[in-house]
């Protein structure tokens, strides 16, 4: 088949179907030829041509063809180039060794996580939720699923096939409006988060409802696999783990963190799972693992649940807890504070007290309760305490009044008229104290 014929049977629309590649409304789109943050290359349906504008692309400004856009896209020569229009031409592409299932999931969620992130520039809804979590898209990697993917002329067979295949599709098995098959889309109206495997590779994905609702709703793919925001790097020595992915994400944005730590999610406070235990003990230069999860119950209980857990692998390793405020998270304090107040509670952080754990546990629950002395009283003393009790027998007892400071977080002040208590407890929190006053009247 001659060049010229090649050109006029094969369409550039078809070519770019074939690569899962869609422009935008003003074909448009991130050029496959370099690392393109904008779209940069433009579409020319009616002369089957394309156009990069950058000054990156190894394109070198050139105006591609169908064959030329084949050649750069799989680094054929031109002879391959010419051979791979005339198999899509006819049909017949299987030249090439189909991938393993977890090459074509990677592949798949891979290509729908641009897709997502892409979204993010065209819906309000999810750029105004994501600010109102005090993140930025532009620093973040985070999509949004608006739950449109598989409609329109963004309907492609094979990925919807796959998009079942991996739970990003439910087939409802009714048919629509149309006559074509109903889906239900996985996630839908929640902003989106990759979940990455050793390799760096998009192996999963996390949704997180963008609804106003009050009970925040959470959803992983099935069969899920990989850490967010990836695998720490070899050399991490500091590492923060979160309750929550969208409390990673939080703490990446603050460079002073980012900086000095490395930070991965937990998935819950039951989500340290044998992934994340595999990768800390690949870790060959931790010295500390800093636990930054929510200031609740469940908090506490899960920092309680696996901090001797890690200890215990990792006796050399030094075990730190965050205090943070009653009731709050990682992003919650985002919101209510300025990005120093997550800096200053992880350069508080103390190291976790395993109590009775150790001779140094034991030694301060010595100093804190010393063994009672034997007392034995003088004449003296015992005749003074039957002159007390004979008072007492005949209600002639005197009062006592005064200030009581023996026990600092409950004062105490006796006097004539009412008996005060004052009590509170150093929380370890910047601007907040609690105390309680009580007055008993005689």
């Amino acid at each position: 088949m001659e060049i010229t014929e090649i050109k006029n049977k094969l369409t550039l629309a078809t070519v770019l179907h074939y690569y899962h590649l869609k422009p935008d409304k003003q074909l448009r789109l991130n050029c496959p030829f370099h690392n393109d943050k904008t779209p940069s290359l433009q579409v020319y349906y009616k002369t089957h041509t394309a156009y990069c504008f950058s000054s990156n692309c190894k394109t070198h400004g050139k105006s591609l063809d169908v064959i030329d856009f084949i050649m750069h896209k799989e680094s054929l020569t031109k002879r391959e180039a010419i051979l791979k229009a005339q198999s899509l031409i006819s049909g017949n592409t299987e030249t090439h060794k189909q991938p393993t299932a977890e090459l074509t999931r990677i592949t798949v969620l891979t290509k729908m996580f641009t897709y997502f992130k892409n979204a993010i520039h065209n819906s309000k809804p999810a750029r105004e939720y994501i600010e109102s979590r005090c993140l930025d898209f532009t620093k973040t990697e985070v999509g949004y699923n608006s739950g449109q993917f598989h409609h329109g002329t963004r309907k492609d067979e094979a990925l919807i096939k796959s998009c079942i295949k991996y739970g990003l599709l439910l087939d409802l098995g009714t048919k629509g409006r149309t006559g074509n098959p109903a889906y239900k889309p996985f996630g839908k109206w929640g902003i989106v988060f990759a979940l990455k495997n050793k390799q760096n590779q998009i192996v999963s994905l996390y949704f997180r409802s963008a609804l106003s609702e009050k009970k925040q709703r959470h959803f992983y793919l099935r069969e899920r696999q990989g850490l967010y925001p990836n695998y720490p790097k070899p050399t991490t020595r500091r590492l923060i783990l979160t309750e929550s992915i969208i409390d990673t994400a939080t703490l990446l944005e603050q460079d002073k963190i980012k900086t000095h730590y490395e930070v991965l999610s937990l998935f819950g406070t039951n989500g340290l799972r044998e992934e994340h235990t595999k990768a800390i003990a690949e870790l060959k230069e931790l010295q500390e693992i800093i636990f930054f999860l929510n200031g609740d119950q469940a908090g506490t209980k899960a920092v309680e649940k696996y901090a001797p857990m890690l200890k215990a692998d990792y006796p050399s390793i030094t075990i730190s807890n965050v205090q943070v405020p009653e009731n709050e998270d990682v992003n919650s304090l985002l919101q209510g504070h300025s990005g120093d107040i997550l800096n200053h509670l992880v350069n508080t952080r103390k190291e976790y007290d395993f109590l009775f754990s150790n001779e140094k546990s034991i030694e301060k629950k010595k100093e804190q309760y010393p063994t009672p002395k034997l007392f034995i009283p003088t004449e003296e003393e015992q005749n003074q305490a039957v002159k007390r009790l004979v008072q007492e027998s005949q209600g002639k007892q005197p009062k006592q009044t005064g200030l009581d400071t023996n026990n600092p977080y409950n004062l105490k002040y006796q006097g004539n008229e009412a008996k005060y208590q004052i009590k509170g407890f150093n929380i370890n929190q910047m601007d907040s104290l609690k105390i309680t006053l009580q007055i008993e009247m005689k």
